[in-house]
């Protein structure tokens, strides 16, 4: 048992050494009635990124705290994102929409910081995004506001495509 405990501890510290950020954004303990009393469980939601445009998020299930936190890193390292970034911000404002739940992303100037709630704050502190003005509206949900903000950044556009597909330069894009 306590040998299982130190390889999980090892592996912890091994994934932390490759570069990547975790951000642990809600854990859900969760009740489930049955015959002899509750059974309790709990529900982790993750972000992981690279501080330089690349972020997923995960969702993990399991009877243990450490068990969810696991397997939520594990599917968020297995579902990262590039993001199109333009210096330090996104290029564009966009709104990302999920059942219930819109978040609003507007670029913003050096130096304004990341102006946002707790769930779309860390997904920018794992992206690497240093300057963003954000609302999110609607549901206050961490999970529908998680993939609000993903569906947000999947659909942000590159310059580079956009300037390839119009047949113009990059500097002309800009302007």
């Amino acid at each position: 048992m306590d040998r299982n405990r130190d390889r999980r501890d090892r592996d912890r510290d091994r994934e932390k050494s490759d570069g990547l950020t975790e951000k642990l954004i809600k854990i859900n303990r969760v009740a489930k009635v049955v015959k002899g009393g509750r059974r309790f469980s709990f529900s982790a939601v993750v972000v992981v990124g690279d501080q330089n445009g690349k972020v997923g998020y995960g969702f993990g299930k399991a009877n243990d705290i450490t068990e969810a936190i696991r397997k939520a890193v594990e599917r968020a390292k297995s579902a990262m994102i590039q993001i199109p970034m333009k210096n330090s911000t996104i290029p564009h404002e966009i709104i990302g929409k999920y059942k219930g739940a819109s978040v609003l992303l507007k670029p913003a100037v050096p130096g304004t910081g990341v102006i946002a709630g707790g769930t779309v704050r860390a997904i920018c502190d794992a992206a690497g995004i240093h300057d963003i003005l954000s609302k999110s509206l609607g549901s206050k949900n961490h999970i529908n506001t998680v993939k609000a903000t993903f569906v947000a950044l999947e659909n942000l556009f590159n310059a580079r495509e956009v300037a390839k597909n119009r047949g113009k330069s990059l500097n002309e894009m800009w302007g």
